[in-house]
């Protein structure tokens, strides 16, 4: 049997903090069991607050520190396609299908996805990357993209043209390009001989398009833990930003629209390799999991660890969107959930006595006040002394 793992992070989490979260979760695993897939979801983009009016509701948001600048977000987005390259084009397969076309050809996704599958760079193509010693990694990363499987769902989303879709392939191919060739040593790329192999290669697949709007075009800033002292008044766009925004506005979302967070979690979990898989999933990501499979049967989930997450006492509150109380978790349910948590950690709860049919709770200390203590579990051993023993 072979197992692979589905790691969803939690509430207040942008591209920066996330790729190092994952760096650190994939290498924990691989410690665990060599050889193990460890596939990430991020949600914080997709998923996660923004505002949607660039901050108009908040008094003197631009004037006090708040909005994020340009480049910034940009660099953050490589850093989440670096460490996922097909994340752009699984979240163009969770658009609604593209119409079939008239009748008299192709229609546009089946027109799309049979260039792409057999897409060659050309000579001049591959001159350029050759320059830079990436000329094996390029062959190497134009399969994997391919052969994808969140290629074929995106393509079924493209009209035509599908200007968009070979934009994202483009992002895709060289992402996996340059991580190949980190992963064999060589030395990173400047970003703007990046982007120059990327407007090359964009070019030559049509894409003049423009890019992803909306889920992929706006870029939310590390979320980062200050203070507030005096002088937050004249801070308060800044402060938004990096407290109530991501974290709180995160929740709030999810109490409304939590769907859109549940949808991009099964997609992950549909693309994950192997027979079983076992989702691993932080706070917030923690309760989107439980509604998810309480919600729908998710066949080869048969695992669940949340860590630092609030499921339980959503619950037990009545704020638990699935499921509410007296009524219990249904049959098709994982009997295997491994529920993490720190008592200094005011955001972590206890499961075994609210769901004793199917939660093991195990507690650990980061040994950190909170509200560190909550980001802190990914370094503590004893969290994956415990995550190890449970995957068997």
């Amino acid at each position: 049997m072979v197992r692979s793992v589905v790691f969803v992070h939690g509430t207040g989490v942008r591209e920066e903090s996330y790729g190092t979260t994952l760096e650190t979760v994939r290498s924990r695993l691989a410690g665990l069991r060599p050889g193990i897939e460890t596939r990430g979801c991020f949600w914080g983009r997709e998923a996660g607050a923004d505002l949607a009016l660039g901050g108009v509701s908040i008094p003197g948001y631009t004037a006090s520190g708040g909005g994020r600048e340009e480049d910034d977000e940009k660099v953050a987005v490589w850093g989440v396609l670096y460490r996922d390259p097909g994340y752009e084009l699984r979240l163009l397969g969770l658009r609604p299908a593209a119409p079939s076309g008239d009748g008299r050809g192709q229609s546009p996704s089946r027109k799309l996805l049979e260039q792409l599958t057999a897409y060659t760079p050309p000579p001049q193509v591959r001159a350029a990357f050759a320059e830079h010693g990436l000329d094996d990694a390029l062959d190497r990363a134009v399969r994997a993209v391919a052969g994808s499987p969140e290629l074929r769902d995106a393509a079924a989303t493209a009209d035509e043209g599908g200007h968009e879709h070979r934009h994202a392939f483009a992002r895709a191919v060289v992402a996996a390009t340059l991580t190949d060739a980190a992963d064999r040593g060589a030395d990173a790329l400047d970003g703007l001989r990046r982007d120059a192999l990327l407007t090359l290669l964009a070019a030559d697949l049509h894409s003049q398009g423009r890019t992803l709007a909306g889920a992929v075009a706006k870029a939310a800033a590390t979320p980062a833990l200050r203070a507030l002292t005096w002088h937050a008044r004249r801070r308060r766009g800044a402060h938004t930003d990096d407290l109530l925004l991501p974290a709180v506005g995160d929740i709030l979302r999810y109490q409304a629209r939590g769907h859109e967070l549940r949808r991009l979690i099964r997609r992950t979990v549909e693309h994950a390799p192997g027979d079983r898989v076992t989702l691993i999933a932080h706070s917030l990501g923690g309760v989107a999991c439980v509604d998810l499979l309480i919600e729908e049967e998710t066949e080869r989930v048969d695992q669940l660890i949340t860590v630092g997450s609030q499921a339980p006492y959503f619950y037990e509150a009545g704020a638990l969107v699935s499921l509410q109380h007296p009524h219990r978790p249904p049959a098709h349910f994982p009997r295997r959930w491994l529920n993490l948590y720190d008592p200094r950690d005011l955001l972590s709860f206890r499961a075994a006595q609210v769901f004793p049919e199917v939660a093991t709770d195990h507690e650990v200390d980061n040994r950190q006040p909170f509200p560190f203590s909550h980001s802190a579990y990914w370094s503590n051993r004893k969290v994956w002394d415990a995550v190890g023993t449970w995957l068997g």
